[in-house]
């Protein structure tokens, strides 16, 4: 196998990875968390699932990374980003920079200390903040990836 295929099935098996986490918690873990009944229970709950995840998350993100840049790089495909017609490459770029954001810099400096903050003062609240915002983060990712495997398989937008 050479370098690039290597780096595609890097590529892809971070994805997997990473979106998949996202969608099992917007799905799956948020749902469950609702049907708790008290606060602790719940932010109690969250904080050790979050705990797991973020980890591999974190991983799986540079890995996304490390892998596209290579992948744009051995392809010369920069010029991809000047037109409209590729518009899933700015889509990758700009859905990995906000997770990258959200778990190296955000969420460890920000999130966290305010996050216990609002959980004191509204718990339903800060708990319908952070649903809403992985069904956001959900959402633009799927649309990405469904984006990204309909261009890189020739479905590209016309008349560009």
């Amino acid at each position: 196998m050479d370098e690039f295929a290597f780096a595609r099935v890097l590529h892809v098996l971070g994805i997997v990875l990473w979106i998949g986490g996202v969608a099992m918690v917007t799905l799956v873990l948020f749902p469950a968390m609702a049907q708790l009944k008290s606060a602790a229970e719940r932010t109690e709950f969250f904080g050790r699932i979050e705990s797991r995840f973020a980890p591999q998350a974190r991983f799986t993100t540079l890995i996304v990374g490390l892998s596209g840049f290579y992948m744009v790089h051995i392809l010369n495909a920069w010029s991809r980003f000047t037109e409209l017609r590729f518009w899933w490459m700015h889509a990758m770029v700009f859905v990995w920079l906000i997770f990258t954001l959200m778990l190296f810099v955000v969420e460890p400096l920000v999130l966290r200390k305010r996050a216990a903050k609002n959980i004191q003062r509204d718990h339903e609240k800060a708990f319908a903040v952070a649903h809403r915002m992985h069904w956001v983060l959900l959402s633009l990712s799927l649309i990405t990836i469904a984006g990204a495997v309909a261009g890189s398989h020739g479905w590209i937008l016309q008349g560009e």
